[in-house]
């Protein structure tokens, strides 16, 4: 395997129920490709944090590692898909990001998170279907636009409900042969999809 590092440093931001070692199976697909790599272990507390205040540790983790100028790639899985977005659009992170691959993620929303009340878990309601926080991210895409994009989905995916909601308003779009939310992390049909993108000069 190859020693050669592909791009700036690489963000990978888990989701709800995670921590980081749900991208073990990419990091050994990577191997040494794409140094320096940065997992954060972010406090969602199982879905009360709310999104805005996830993305606000993103940026601070990022800071901590790789300063205040240092361009990124993210890649976000499931809920870290949305909380890297808000980190792109709404604190900042549009000015030294890349790339950003959203993969699973509820951007458009998901019916799922519809029955959860906001005073209990705020996180889990900022995905709900035209929630807040997904209107103001929709209502102006022009950060994203700067940004190369790309949302990998299951089609049958039951996390995000439907599937073809895991999509960002912008850029490419794949949708992975896998049949279930955690295979879009474990499954080599999508791994190798997924580090073929981020192998990507």
């Amino acid at each position: 395997m190859s020693g050669s590092t592909t791009g700036p440093p690489l963000v990978l931001v888990h989701g709800l129920l995670d921590t980081p070692a749900v991208f073990n199976a990419l990091k050994r697909e990577l191997g040494n490709r794409r140094q320096p790599l940065l997992i954060p272990a972010l406090p969602l507390r199982l879905g009360a944090t709310p999104v805005l205040e996830a993305a606000a540790l993103l940026g601070s983790h990022i800071e901590a590692a790789f300063g205040i100028e240092q361009p990124v790639d993210l890649l976000g899985f499931s809920m870290g898909g949305v909380i890297a977005r808000a980190w792109i659009q709404l604190r900042g992170g549009q000015r030294r990001t890349r790339r950003f691959i959203s993969v699973g993620s509820p951007q458009q929303g998901t019916l799922t998170a519809q029955p959860w009340p906001s005073r209990l878990l705020a996180g889990i309601a900022d995905l709900k279907w035209g929630s807040p926080l997904l209107q103001q991210l929709n209502a102006n895409c022009d950060s994203l636009c700067r940004i190369e994009c790309h949302s990998f989905y299951s089609g049958l995916d039951l996390v995000v409900l439907p599937g073809w909601r895991a999509v960002l308003p912008v850029g490419a779009r794949t949708m992975l042969p896998v049949l279930t939310h955690p295979q879009l992390l474990r499954d080599p049909a999508a791994i190798g999809p997924l580090a073929r993108e981020l192998l990507r000069p």
